[in-house]
């Protein structure tokens, strides 16, 4: 497991050292090469977390995964190019639904020359370049992020009013993605969660945020959203691989007609739970 092949996955062709160029352009390259998605719990396939797994599926066969998954898949690049990293346990809308949000989401920690970042490509429409842990709001092009603390542990990211979430909160005490593959085992097919009742895929490009909730494409932006229905099979099988950069021959020979077929009957599904979806 080195680091070239995970380079060429994303398209970096600059240089590589522990520095904040190369951190800011790791970042950037794989959320905009990596996309979120949940297609393997839609087609009824098990997750893992484990390194050699990860490493397969999102650089060998060029997949993409969801929070745990693109992660540990970030820290994994990060640490081969030199970088200290702390992964750390989040919650996606602990602000208004409680205690028991804690490890719903993962998060990471970047100290470099003496400063901490927060690094994220679990949030399917969140910020594209890390983020300086220090309170207050945090631009990014047209978009505002901001970061507040909540006690001597524990913080809470805010994100931009047209996000797909409002916040999550975050602890600063270390944790292994093992400790998470409990609770990914839980959310990848409980038939209560929200990634087994809604296919998702989501891509940063070109300013916007392209978002699939099942038949559903929406267009997150600073100029407001649009939508609209994917019509047939054939436009569904061209937004994966098109706008979501997925290789179709990865999910099976009838994987694209099986995923059509199940969506059919998701859209209204997800309009009532789309405030669960990290």
């Amino acid at each position: 497991m080195t680091i070239d092949p995970i380079l060429h996955r994303i398209g970096h062709r600059g240089p590589v050292a522990a520095d904040l160029e190369t951190l800011f352009a790791l970042h950037r390259a794989w959320r905009q090469a990596v996309p979120y998605e949940n297609l393997d719990i839609q087609l009824g396939r098990p997750i893992s977390l484990e390194p050699d797994a990860l490493f397969d599926k999102l650089v060998r066969r060029r997949r993409g995964g969801y929070c745990y998954e693109q992660n540990a898949g970030l820290a994994m690049l990060l640490r081969l190019a030199g970088f200290q990293v702390t992964m750390v346990e989040a919650g996606v809308l602990r602000a208004a639904r409680g205690e028991a949000m804690w490890g719903n989401h993962n998060a990471l920690l970047v100290d470099l020359d003496g400063r901490r970042w927060l690094a994220d490509a679990g949030i399917g429409d969140g910020f594209v370049e890390p983020l300086p842990l220090r309170e207050g709001p945090h631009p990014q092009g047209d978009l505002t992020y901001r970061l507040e603390r909540l006690d001597p542990d524990t913080w809470r990211f805010h994100h931009h009013p047209g996000g797909s979430i409002a916040s999550y909160d975050f602890r600063l005490l270390p944790r292994e993605t093992a400790d998470f593959a409990a609770r990914c085992r839980e959310l990848s097919t409980s038939a209560e969660s929200a990634y087994v009742t809604t296919l998702m895929a989501a891509r940063p490009v070109a300013g916007h945020t392209l978002l699939l909730l099942s038949r559903t494409l929406r267009r997150l932006g600073t100029d407001g959203r649009t939508s609209r229905t994917i019509g047939d099979a054939a436009e569904f099988a061209r937004t994966l691989s098109t706008d979501f950069l997925v290789p179709l021959n990865e999910l099976g020979q009838d994987g694209v007609a099986r995923l059509w077929c199940k969506t059919g009957t998701q859209d209204d599904l997800w309009r009532a739970r789309v405030s669960d979806i990290p």
